[in-house]
């Protein structure tokens, strides 16, 4: 028999689909609003528990920026962001992961270090603009 966090859902697959459609890095309620549209029974607990089940499977990130709220993004593969601090915009950079820097903080940490996050901070384009 499948546990829940194996068992293939409807529910689970259309908030991967609504997710793998942006790369705005969205709220659970952001998810939930685009999803309802389509499944209108669908609640706010129920986004939440299966994005934590696709969060576990490794299928998308949870991301927290510090903000208070947590974000999703479907884009797995080692990446960096920028988070504006007047808008909240998170982006992701289009540059290449540092690999070496894994290998240059090992031997300071009591273990063994598999991967980074690096997040960069300041003020969109847009926010600048609108100065």
């Amino acid at each position: 028999m499948e546990s829940t966090a194996t068992k293939r859902s409807k529910q689970r697959e259309r908030i991967f689909q609504v997710l793998r459609s942006t790369r705005t890095h969205p709220t659970a309620e952001w998810i939930y609003d685009q999803v309802r549209s389509q499944m209108p029974r669908i609640s706010l607990g129920t986004v939440y528990r299966n994005l934590h089940i696709l969060t576990r499977q490794k299928r998308i990130q949870e991301l927290d920026f510090g903000e208070g709220t947590r974000r999703y993004d479907a884009f797995t593969i080692e990446h960096y962001h920028f988070v504006c601090e007047r808008c909240g915009t998170v982006s992701d950079l289009e540059i290449e992961p540092m690999q070496d820097l894994n290998a240059r903080v090992d031997p300071s940490i009591p273990g063994v270090v598999r991967s980074h996050r690096l997040d960069f901070f300041g003020v969109c384009s847009n926010c600048l603009q609108s100065q």
